[in-house]
């Protein structure tokens, strides 16, 4: 078949990866210059570099896209180290993992900054947690995660330690937006891959930028596959003809013909492009309720090692304007002759996202600087700052199931792309499963004798 994919994201990328192994005929339909989607790196001339727009870290329990790293050839440059660390103001730290006896001490309430008898409540809360996570309540997507925590009585210390953190890092928004049927749906998912892999869950990061390790493997795969990439083509409108999809329009009115199709465009570009689809009204009413979520990343270029001791650290009470920070030294082997770059992220960045560079700058290095006492006298070489305005998207109360299908009503038109039904919320994860979902569809159709 000609398979057509309209978007160069990472579902975009895994689904003509995919259907370029089942030996099908590829397009792909870009309408920005590059392919990459929300993952890429960004030249900085002005240091000769190329960071990422952000961190992007991994779950161990990250299957399909680590599917896709083994088909493009880049699984080996994503490293597991098992651990990270929780940074306290003044620079005491404390290493945090999930298995062995740091996981022990954790469930039993020991955690940074948690003293006396919040350790027992916290203990006491986080065993409720896990028992309402795997036997959800019917009110769980009715209130907040800041509301369950409230009602499971999760102390403010645990939270500031750990819950609020996790909340942020597996959804992207704050624990007073996101419904706490969201956490609990993913805590529920990586307790079941680490069952179902028998490891336990870790975090691991890309030892290379995020071009190399998404993109040019798939390019090489493409050119040798024969896919055909189109940049700046832009799709107005996926063509349906009595229930079978038949191709493609684009804005200059250039049709392109199709046996199959792949959607895989991000969740607010999708209004519009499936008006000819049966039940696109309920596709456009996901589209409304899936709120963007901003996050703010910066690439720290300074003149010295601010003394990190792992490669990511999780700031405790990072105030909203800096949780996270990451040692790109240590990550990719840099040579640290002329500066030493450390990525930032804040997550949720409603507040920051509207400051200026060299606001954003400022309040980043005086945070460092109370955690870290060597980055005080640090000099910026050069800062780099990413807006990500649309950056994930938020599941308020109220919106399980929204999410639609990648399945869809016309035969052989499928949707992909971290915004449909998964086992994740808006992850790379999330991105890749919902890609061999879609595949799938069209390779159902294809053995249903597709053409007509």
């Amino acid at each position: 078949m000609h398979c057509v994919v309209v978007g160069g994201g990472l579902a975009g990328l895994a689904s003509a990866v995919w259907l370029a192994e089942a030996g099908h005929q590829v397009t792909i339909l870009e309408r920005r210059g590059s392919l990459g989607g929300r993952t890429i790196a960004m030249p900085v001339a002005a240091v000769d570099d190329v960071p990422d727009n952000g961190q992007h870290v991994f779950a161990s329990g990250y299957q399909h896209l680590m599917r896709y790293l083994e088909s493009v050839g880049t699984r080996e440059q994503v490293c597991f180290p098992g651990h990270m660390t929780v940074r306290m103001p003044g620079g005491a730290t404390r290493r945090s993992a999930f298995g062995g006896l740091t996981g022990v001490r954790a469930a039993l309430g020991d955690l940074p900054g948690v003293h006396g008898l919040d350790r027992f409540r916290t203990a006491r809360a986080q065993a409720t947690l896990i028992r309402q996570a795997l036997r959800q309540p019917a009110w769980l997507d009715d209130i907040t995660a800041d509301e369950w925590f409230r009602r499971i009585g999760m102390p403010q210390s645990a939270r500031d330690a750990l819950w609020d953190g996790i909340v942020i890092g597996l959804t992207g928004d704050k624990p007073e937006i996101s419904s706490a049927k969201v956490p609990a749906d993913l805590l529920v998912t990586g307790v079941r891959r680490a069952r179902e892999t028998r490891t336990p869950i870790s975090i691991g990061y890309p030892t290379v930028d995020l071009d190399t390790l998404f993109i040019e493997g798939a390019e090489k795969m493409f050119a040798d596959n024969g896919v055909q990439v189109r940049h700046r083509a832009v799709v107005s409108s996926v063509d349906v003809t009595e229930g079978r999809v038949v191709g493609v329009t684009l804005a200059d009115g250039e049709r392109v013909a199709a046996d199959a199709v792949v959607c895989a465009v991000p969740v607010w570009s999708v209004q519009g492009l499936l008006d000819q689809v049966p039940g696109h009204e309920q596709i456009y009413a996901a589209v409304e309720a899936l709120t963007p979520v901003p996050i703010v990343s910066v690439n720290l270029y300074l003149d010295r090692d601010i003394g990190m001791a792992d490669w990511g650290e999780i700031l405790y009470g990072g105030e909203g304007v800096l949780e996270q920070v990451w040692d790109r030294q240590r990550m990719h082997g840099r040579d640290a002759s002329r500066h030493h770059l450390y990525s930032t992220t804040v997550s949720a960045a409603y507040e920051l996202t509207h400051k200026s560079n060299v606001e954003i700058t400022d309040i980043q290095m005086a945070m460092l600087g109370k955690y870290f006492p060597a980055a005080r006298d640090a000099e910026v070489i050069h800062s780099h700052v990413v807006r990500m305005p649309k950056s994930t998207f938020a599941q308020r109360p109220g919106t399980a199931g929204i999410r639609p299908d990648q399945r869809t009503a016309v035969r052989g038109l499928a949707l992909a792309g971290d915004w449909t039904r998964t086992d994740w919320t808006t992850t790379m994860e999330g991105a890749c499963q919902s890609a061999a979902r879609a595949v799938e569809v069209v390779l159902e159709h294809a053995r249903a004798g597709a053409p007509d």
